[in-house]
């Protein structure tokens, strides 16, 4: 598996920035379009703020989540508003955004909805995910029911509800994320870098999500710092 590995938070947000960059202009250089995949959380903020005033046609980019919690919009949990008040201001506030929660809080037609968006939105051009101390990646947790589903599932996304995270969430599948021309998963500490080396050797694949993502499952790569 590639990894890039940096010795401070600002040294991987900077470069990770660059790649984003790179690889969504090279997209609406080849297509004319380009499509962005970004995890919430704290991990991703720095990035974001990078990316926020980037020199990109930004009108050519569509972006969505990896996977949202079943929440308003405007809550405080939602990675929607933290998208909201990152990424989507600036320069970047011109990209086309795919919300996952578009008709909350009708469950039925809120998943209709988001997985013909999905589907319409062809290969991604570029994904990034980030981990959790448990294994999971988007909202695909090894403690809910729905776990095997969402790694099998060829639908491109699915309510899951985790028994160790609040909230019910809507997540891409598997096979959805993994339909992209580049995958990277973005963690930064030491902790979080060893949870993900033990992932590559936990079986089974239910009890270790981001695994299905990495060599030889995957072919995502690990960007890294191991200081906060």
């Amino acid at each position: 598996m590639s990894e890039h590995v940096f010795s401070s938070v600002d040294a991987l947000d900077n470069a990770l920035a660059t790649e984003a960059i790179s690889v969504l202009t090279s997209a609406i250089s080849a297509r004319g379009k380009a499509t962005l995949v970004v995890s919430g959380g704290s991990t991703p903020r720095g990035l974001f703020a990078h990316l926020a005033n980037a020199d990109i046609d930004w009108s050519r980019v569509t972006i969505t989540l990896a996977d949202d919690r079943w929440v308003n919009h405007d809550h405080d949990d939602s990675n929607e508003k933290l998208l909201t008040q990152t990424l989507l201001t600036g320069t970047a506030s011109a990209a086309q955004y795919r919300s996952l929660t578009p008709c909350y809080p009708d469950v039925d037609a809120n998943l209709k909805d988001v997985i013909a968006t999905l589907d319409d939105m062809d290969t991604y051009d570029l994904v990034i995910l980030g981990m959790g101390g448990d294994k999971h990646t988007a909202s695909l947790f090894p403690c809910c029911e729905e776990i095997d589903e969402g790694l099998a599932t060829n639908a491109s996304a699915l309510m899951t509800h985790p028994t160790t995270a609040p909230h019910a969430r809507i997540s891409q599948s598997l096979k959805r994320l993994k339909n992209s021309r580049k995958g990277i998963i973005h963690i930064v500490g030491e902790d979080k870098r060893l949870v993900f080396e033990e992932a590559l050797s936990t079986q089974p694949a239910n009890k270790a999500p981001i695994a299905q993502f990495a060599a030889p499952n995957g072919n995502f790569e690990l960007w890294y710092a191991p200081k906060h």
